[in-house]
């Protein structure tokens, strides 16, 4: 569609999110620099309609990330006061359907219901990311793809050689690997930096994909005693949704409450069913977000119709998991007994405790900045002109709060309450203040030049509606 074509409809009605969601894409396809796409080049700004896409997503985690701070305070100070046996209570208080093994705490629920909204989210950013966004394209997908590895393996690496000569504690080999996207941004908007558009974009790719590894390190690795029947049926469910999913237009037209009420109910079979097979899940979180369709216009640079499902999806889906599943499932989570001053020390002094600091905090920037530099080498890609490698370390270093995911993995590695457990936990918390801390320090000295890229992103000398930065062509 021509930008003339996307004038004439957002003409007539303004404010609807169809007509804002052509607009975008109409802009995208017509404005984008064919430079750019051929060109390998870090922490690029992307097109237009992408930077406001991950703008709009990170203000919502914004919110979604000072919820979730407030609420493993919240659990961190109830479980350390003298009414501590009642946050217990709560959170191991157990309610559901015995016979469909949903007889679970409320911990557990929080864990393994509550989480799903946030993976299904998860997946359905995955789907766009490979289908419409920047992960599409080889050169520019393999250095936030490498970055994240990196940022996997190395912390991986460093906790399991802390913790070699204990079985039960190299267990936990994969909480330091996750990185915690809205707990990142909340520290960003905490200390007030005028990050610029390119590295928002690095930022919340690389957490895609992290979010990705995540994915399949608990699908693999922290399953077992497969149940072969419920796994089977799964199919049954998935198949009916993924049919109506990708069907929904010829059927119910432009509707999408209608798909959703439809959508719901089999979504939460997929669901029960995968739980009973013994995988977790999450996971069926991500393959149902998975299943659901993503347009192809903005990768393509045809006309969009309206929005897809995907996109609706995620416009109402996130506020409930940025502000409430996520929340509420760090408030059953974080909630560990220190035992005053004596106990913390005891807990940091532990090798769980002090290989998931070291991981995270200095792990996680080595082995993102590590490997990215080492591709830009081998593919000779290019940093982003108006940034240095001191904005990528920054990014590094902010990547090693890894809270929500990591205090999951916790648990799948040593069981809810265990005392690797609550050492696990005190680490999570410690290094990802330590991390928000250390990016802090970072970011800021290099606010100034945040703000000078800021107000270029904001020039549009031809007042066409997209600033001028984005149809320059670059080298």
């Amino acid at each position: 569609m021509s930008l003339e074509a996307a004038y004439r409809l957002v003409s007539g009605e303004s404010g609807s999110l169809v007509d804002r969601y052509v607009v975008d894409q109409s802009k995208d396809a017509d404005m984008t620099p064919p430079d750019r796409k051929l060109k390998p080049k870090v922490a690029g700004r992307g097109t237009y309609s992408e930077a406001q896409r991950i703008s709009a997503i990170l203000r919502k985690e914004t919110v979604g990330g000072a919820l979730l701070v407030a609420s493993a305070v919240l659990a961190l100070v109830w479980a350390n006061s003298p009414f501590a046996s009642g946050y217990f209570a709560l959170r191991d208080f157990t309610i559901g359907y015995e016979p469909w093994h949903l007889n679970l705490s409320l911990g557990q629920w929080a864990a393994d219901g509550l989480l799903a909204i946030f993976f299904f989210l998860v997946g359905l950013e995955l789907k766009r990311e490979f289908v419409a966004g920047d992960l599409r394209q080889l050169n520019k997908a393999v250095v936030p793809i490498a970055a994240a590895a990196g940022g996997v393996v190395i912390p991986a690496l460093i906790y399991a050689a802390i913790n070699w000569g204990d079985p039960e504690a190299v267990r936990g080999w994969a909480i330091p690997t996750a990185t915690d996207i809205a707990f990142a941004v909340a520290v960003l908007a905490l200390i007030g930096s005028h990050l610029p558009t390119a590295l928002r974009i690095f930022l919340l790719t690389l957490a895609v994909v992290d979010d990705l590894i995540a994915i399949a390190i608990i699908a693999f690795f922290y399953t077992s005693d497969i149940q072969v029947a419920p796994l089977l049926l799964t199919l049954i469910p998935l198949a009916l949704y993924t049919f109506v999913a990708q069907k929904y237009r010829q059927f119910l037209g432009t509707k999408p409450l209608a798909a959703w009420l439809i959508l719901l109910p089999i979504g939460i079979s997929v669901w029960v069913l995968v739980h009973a097979s013994g995988i977790h899940a999450t996971v069926a979180g991500v393959i149902l977000g998975f299943a659901i369709p993503v347009l192809r216009s903005a990768a393509t640079g045809g006309a969009a119709a309206g929005p897809g499902l995907a996109e609706i999806f995620e416009h109402r889906f996130r506020p409930l998991s940025a502000g409430f599943a996520v929340p509420l499932f760090a408030f059953f989570s974080a909630g560990v007994t220190v035992g005053g001053f004596d106990g913390f020390v005891d807990a940091v002094a532990h090798p769980v405790t002090i290989g998931i600091v070291v991981a995270l905090v200095l792990g996680k920037p080595i082995g993102i900045v590590g490997t990215t530099w080492l591709v830009t080498k081998v593919t000779r890609a290019q940093l982003d002109a108006s940034l240095k490698w001191i904005d990528i370390i920054g990014m590094a270093v902010l990547a090693g709060i890894g809270f929500t995911v990591s205090l999951l993995v916790a648990e799948l590695s040593f069981g809810l309450g265990s005392p690797h457990d609550d050492n696990a936990k005190v680490a999570i918390l410690v290094a990802s203040v330590f991390a928000a801390l250390c990016a802090s320090v970072i970011l800021r000295s290099r606010n100034r030049h945040y703000r000078r890229i800021g107000q270029e992103e904001s020039i549009d000398a031809d007042g066409d509606g997209i600033p001028d930065v984005y149809q320059r062509e670059t080298d």
